[in-house]
């Protein structure tokens, strides 16, 4: 038993115009992204994705949002922290609301050290075998790979491969990046609802319970008369476009924004187009994600508290610390709690 996940994320600048380089680093606490550089319209290096300038603070940081790390092995949430194999009932860790599992719980792979298979000057692999009990409520040992990779054109690969020898297990996975491609260096906003989304093929999305978990049911993203509504991104617009909705304020299961899954459908096979664009029309920085898998899961930080610091690389005078809505979490991924719905 096996899952493979292939993203890949282009970045230009313009009118699609190809930025000339792109540059990466990493360390090995969950396979995690630190630094992702690329350049702007003015051809200035921007630092475009969260983190810390301390590498030992992402162990012990008590918010752990794993920041650009790999989550596992099974991403997202699992609704009454509990599944069922074959007849059998299986009860994981309830860490997120009031009886959920998120990521796995709190020994995820986003909370542990992986081995570095290999490195070259364009590409890094990460390694983590993981044992049955390592992570609570999930049988069998999985073995993981993860390959990340640069290619000129300002193009970043991820390469996921899991496998399970020993039994039937959950298997879903991600790459958990949280961008502000503006770096919070805009003048006139501290956060990224003014980034533009544009996901052309999801029509559909999955409304969320008050405690931040899919009901099961598949709504469509226009309103009841074909008119934009909130989750309406099929066009590109900006992340604040229903800022004035009165359910935006707690939409993304209780705080603003968004913290939902998309699914994508009537995806041209074998198109080179992107699912999903996500874009600052300040510095025109622009992100195009391409991926095998059915659907994406975007957080705006509604959670966030404002007490975490920038990195050196980011910000400006004034604005020193992650603030609510100033960053956005883009994770491709199956279905949310697919493993009971």
């Amino acid at each position: 038993m096996g899952s493979i996940t292939d993203i890949s994320v282009s970045f230009s600048v313009g009118a699609g115009t190809a930025v000339k380089g792109i540059r990466a680093q990493f360390i090995p606490y969950g396979a995690t992204l630190t630094n992702l550089f690329v350049n702007d319209k003015h051809g200035n290096e921007v630092d475009v994705v969260l983190g810390y300038d301390d590498a030992s603070y992402y162990p012990v940081d008590p918010g752990h949002p794993v920041y650009n790390a790999i989550p596992g092995r099974y991403v997202n949430r699992i609704g009454g922290a509990q599944y069922t194999i074959d007849g059998k009932t299986y009860h994981t860790e309830k860490n997120d609301g009031p009886g959920n599992t998120l990521h796995s719980g709190g020994n995820n792979w986003s909370w542990r050290f992986w081995d570095v298979l290999d490195v070259t000057d364009s590409s890094i692999t990460f390694f983590i075998s993981d044992p049955e009990g390592a992570s609570q409520g999930f049988p069998g040992k999985v073995d993981c790979k993860v390959t990340y990779s640069v290619v000129d054109g300002g193009r970043w690969d991820i390469k996921m491969e899991a496998t399970s020898p020993e039994a039937k297990t959950p298997l879903m996975l991600t790459q958990h990046t949280y961008f502000n491609l503006e770096a919070y260096r805009n003048p006139d906003t501290d956060t990224v609802l003014e980034h533009t989304l544009h996901m052309p093929h999801a029509k559909r999305y999955l409304p969320l319970d008050p405690h931040g978990l899919p009901t099961g049911d598949r709504a469509p993203v226009a309103g009841p008369d074909g008119s934009t509504g909130i989750m309406d991104f099929t066009s590109p617009r900006r992340l604040s476009h229903a800022r004035d909705a009165p359910e935006f304020s707690t939409n993304a299961g209780g705080t603003e924004g968004y913290n939902h899954f998309w699914f994508f459908e009537d995806v041209p096979q074998g198109s080179e187009a992107p699912v999903l664009t996500l874009a600052s029309p300040w510095n025109g920085i622009k992100a195009d994600l391409r991926t095998d898998q059915p659907g994406v899961q975007v957080y705006t930080m509604g959670w966030s508290d404002g007490t975490t610091p920038l990195k050196s690389t980011q910000g400006r005078d004034g604005v020193r610390n992650v603030g609510k809505s100033s960053g956005i979490a883009i994770e491709p991924q199956d279905f949310t709690n697919g493993i009971n719905k």
